[in-house]
């Protein structure tokens, strides 16, 4: 499962913004569950941000969110994102040089086309 949060941050807080990302980050990845992060700003325009981070299910991160650390250092940062949907499902994936696997939603009845 992948969570992405889109930040609009202007320069002069982007300081200020980073610290508390890398706290969020670090507070996130100590709950168990998680599987990678970044913290990702736009080439194109810098007051563009993105956290992005992978959860072996939907329930480990609706979990990690409930973490005393990450309701201190990563909710507060979370409410500040862009309001729309931010988790993921993954429905098809390739490795490098690999086929796509696809594989069924936990959500929608019909498989995933």
């Amino acid at each position: 499962m992948l969570v992405t949060n889109r930040f609009v941050v202007n320069t002069e807080g982007a300081d200020a913004f980073t610290g508390r990302a890398h706290a969020a980050l670090a507070a996130l990845a100590a709950r168990p569950g998680y599987l990678r992060g970044e913290l990702l700003r736009a080439l194109d325009d810098p007051t563009h941000w993105c956290l992005v981070t992978e959860w072996e299910s939907v329930g480990a991160y609706r979990r990690a969110l409930g973490g005393f650390d990450v309701k201190i250092a990563a909710v507060p940062l979370l409410a500040e994102s862009v309001d729309e949907p931010s988790a993921y499902e993954t429905l098809a994936s390739a490795a490098p040089d690999g086929e796509i696997v696809v594989v069924a939603s936990d959500r929608a009845a019909a498989p995933y086309r």
